[in-house]
């Protein structure tokens, strides 16, 4: 079993209900536990316009290929409507699944980079990657904290606020111990 960290994010329909919905999707695949789930977070866009995004990130551990393990966060991301429309980066989205890393592996593809490019600099990636694993460090050795810091003083058009744990519960009520949100 590999150790992982998904971001999930939404922003059409209820993203809300979608990412609980995706959170047990994954739950779902054979040989995937989802171990800690953040809480979720309301985010602005970053790189495009649209409605504000919900995001969150799990730790998970997985069996198999980082890449065969990407394919099937893809194929959850299809089931739930996801379109990516040709040359559009950044688009609005109702549900976003993000491979960001693997026990630090690092590796660069045409399909999958590792760890992913941008973690570093998107605060809807840090601060609730920061919930779940509040000792992680970037591959620079640098604190999620630290990064957050960092994103913040260079770039105040992200903004990041807890959804208050009746938005977050309101469309799905978990029994799942394993999420602590």
């Amino acid at each position: 079993m590999k150790k992982a960290f998904v971001a999930l994010g939404a922003n059409l329909g209820n993203p809300v209900e979608m990412l609980h919905a995706a959170l047990d999707d994954m739950r779902a695949l054979p040989g995937v536990e989802v171990l800690r789930v953040s809480r979720f977070y309301r985010t602005s866009p970053v790189d495009s316009s649209g409605p504000d995004y919900v995001n969150a990130v799990a730790s998970v551990t997985f069996e198999g290929t980082p890449e065969a393990f990407l394919h099937e966060l893809q194929a959850i991301e299809e089931r739930r409507g996801r379109v990516r429309p040709a040359g559009v980066h950044n688009a609005p989205r109702t549900l976003d699944l993000d491979l960001l890393e693997v026990e630090g592996e690092v590796r660069s593809t045409a399909f999958l980079t590792l760890p992913h490019p941008r973690m570093t600099e998107r605060l809807f990636v840090l601060v609730p990657l920061r919930d779940v694993a509040p000792d992680w460090r970037a591959p620079n050795g640098e604190r999620a904290a630290e990064l957050i810091e960092a994103v913040r003083r260079a770039d105040a058009t992200q903004k990041i606020e807890p959804l208050e744990a009746t938005e977050a519960s309101e469309a799905v009520d978990s029994d799942d111990p394993r999420d602590e949100r």
